[in-house]
């Protein structure tokens, strides 16, 4: 007659499961907070950037929810100005990651969210254990390739430089109304050098200095406009 015989699980032996974590990233550290779904959790800082620090976090964790070594990690992040650098980094660890827009993370109706305030590691760290019983809590950006990424800076630079452009146009405008002086040309345009050698002389002479340097930078950024 054969028997079966139950062997006690010691308490440190390792189970299957998964690991989650959530990152909240900010400009000198970042806040790390994971679980396996089961116990509580555990919450790092580590310093913005170093994935050193966040691949200990991924082990400690792990050894903490006594998961196996190659145990499933997820992972999740709001988009924002990180870009997509750490999600690639995750992806070559082995790590399922997902990129969140922030305008779709669901909030409490009755408590109205500053459009930057951050949600907190533990929030999303729910969240995205919801995500993956298959709720709908929130939209997943879709990683553009590397190469698509970096033929959008052309686009983001010019808008960039068409906003500095009217700003210092601007400016100077608002200088030169100091001493009721009101061109009626475009400030920086074809006819504004001439205008201005007619009119610079009535302009103390330190503010007529700030105004040509205020000129001298308008002009930089109108020739690069140009040449994107």
């Amino acid at each position: 007659m054969s028997t079966t015989q139950a062997v006690p699980q010691r308490e440190d032996t390792a189970i299957q499961g998964e690991l989650y974590m959530s990152f909240e990233l900010g400009d000198k550290s970042w806040k790390v907070t994971a679980s396996d779904g089961h116990r509580g959790s555990s919450r790092y800082n580590v310093d913005a950037g170093d994935t050193a620090a966040v691949a200990d976090c991924i082990r400690k964790d792990r050894e903490r929810c006594k998961l196996e070594p190659q145990a499933r990690v997820h992972s999740c992040y709001e988009a924002g100005r990180d870009g997509w650098w750490l999600h690639r980094w995750l992806i070559e660890q082995g790590v399922d990651n997902i990129v969140v827009d922030s305008s779709s993370i669901e909030v409490n109706r009755h408590a109205r969210r500053a459009k930057t305030d951050r949600i907190d590691g533990d929030k999303l760290l729910a969240m995205l254990l919801r995500h993956h019983r298959g709720e709908r809590v929130w939209s997943v950006v879709h990683e553009p390739t590397p190469e698509d990424e970096d033929a959008r800076r052309t686009h983001r630079e010019l808008a960039r430089l068409t906003q500095e452009r009217t700003s210092h146009m601007n400016r100077i405008g608002s200088l030169l109304v100091l001493h009721n002086l009101r061109p009626h040309v475009i400030i920086g345009g074809r006819d504004w050098a001439r205008w201005w050698g007619r009119h610079g002389e009535q302009v103390p002479p330190v503010l007529r200095a700030e105004i040509e340097r205020e000129s001298a930078r308008l002009t930089l950024v109108k020739q690069q406009v140009k040449a994107l």
